[in-house]
């Protein structure tokens, strides 16, 4: 097992060199002959030293090879395939992830920033365009490249890429408006501090009401938006409002939860009522059914995130702002389409 309590110093002594030798052999910086190398490596790998990267950053030997990421949560599997994108490629470049987990709580994104930053970072990518005030001084002082992502923003701290969630909702809404739906119903998750939700259900509420619609209840749970939080929503929502005729799911997962509630209460989709999800997650792809649902490329997002830092780190040539688009997938749990041009996939990418 590796031993990072071994000192250069006792590298150095073991290989019969100094420290300083030592030192520019581990970092590969030339003025050792090959033997020389050889010996102190062989050291290295007996006595399991581990150099201290930190540590050498402060000492402004060399740059920082960390990325700080914050996510609102790894539970989430579309916040864990933007981590995977954006792990992919900095591990590629010879990057490392420093990940903080912020709960969709301003306060606790804070924290992580003003604690990464004491790391000197190469650079942040950090979720939502929404910032504590301290976090926006701190991130604007920060002098590294920071790419904001998943919400887009036109005009950024520095870099963002996303897609318009009040887009995406309204572009679910006009399509099921378009499909002669006129009492709605949507299901999620608190928004208190889920500004891309909150932004989707603005979006919904105003295309339903654009097509002569009403959204009859919007039920915001105190929970994780999963499969059981759909099944039991879709249950408090319909015992209040039994003659909603289309629902919106904050994501696929829930909206997997609500096809199953209805399907035990004997109700026929889409005859007897519609669903729509958001995201086009993976559950949606082993369903014996179409989902009626808006496609996101969230591992694209995290790898562009990735690549736009890099590119500023290594003082690239960058476009500062990336809108990735959605797709509306129009499914089988809602009505038949009254338009033939409609039967495809609807594509709003941007890029």
């Amino acid at each position: 097992m590796k031993n990072n309590k071994i000192s250069l110093a006792e590298v150095a002594r073991a290989a019969g060199v100094s420290k300083m030798t030592a030192s520019r052999v581990i970092r590969d910086e030339g003025g050792f002959s090959e033997k020389t190398r050889h010996k102190v490596m062989a050291e290295v790998d007996r006595l399991g030293y581990l150099p201290n990267r930190l540590a050498t950053v402060f000492a402004g030997d060399k740059k920082s090879t960390f990325v700080g990421v914050s996510i609102p949560e790894l539970g989430n599997e579309i916040f864990a395939q933007l981590l995977e994108g954006i792990d992919r490629k900095l591990v590629a470049f010879a990057h490392q992830t420093v990940l903080g987990m912020t709960e969709h709580a301003l306060d606790q994104e804070e924290a992580w920033i003003e604690t990464v930053l004491s790391w000197q970072p190469a650079g942040l990518i950090v979720t939502g365009r929404s910032h504590s005030p301290r976090a926006m001084q701190l991130l604007k002082g920060a002098g590294i490249p920071i790419v904001e992502i998943w919400d887009f923003n036109s005009n950024p701290l520095d870099m963002c890429v996303g897609l318009n969630h009040f887009d995406s909702g309204y572009s679910m809404g006009r399509y099921l408006g378009e499909l002669g739906y006129t009492k709605f119903g949507y299901v999620g998750t608190s928004h208190d501090t889920a500004n891309a939700a909150s932004s989707r259900l603005a979006g919904f509420t105003k295309a339903a009401e654009d097509a002569g619609g009403t959204v009859k209840k919007k039920l915001l749970l105190k929970d994780v938006p999963g499969f059981y939080t759909g099944l039991y929503g879709t249950e408090q929502l319909l015992a209040a409002h039994k003659d909603v005729d289309v629902i919106f799911y904050q994501n696929d997962n829930m909206a997997v939860g609500g096809y199953e509630y209805c399907r035990r209460q004997g109700l026929e989709i889409p005859r007897d009522i519609g669903i729509a999800g958001w995201g086009d997650l993976p559950i949606a792809s082993i369903q014996p059914y179409r989902l009626t649902s808006i496609a996101v490329p969230h591992l694209r997002i995290g790898q562009i995130a990735a690549e736009m830092l890099l590119a500023q780190v290594n003082q690239q040539p960058i476009k500062r702002t990336r809108d990735v688009g959605f797709k509306l997938i129009p499914g089988s749990t809602c009505r038949m389409q009254l338009k033939p041009d409609i039967d495809e996939t609807i594509d709003h990418s941007k890029t």
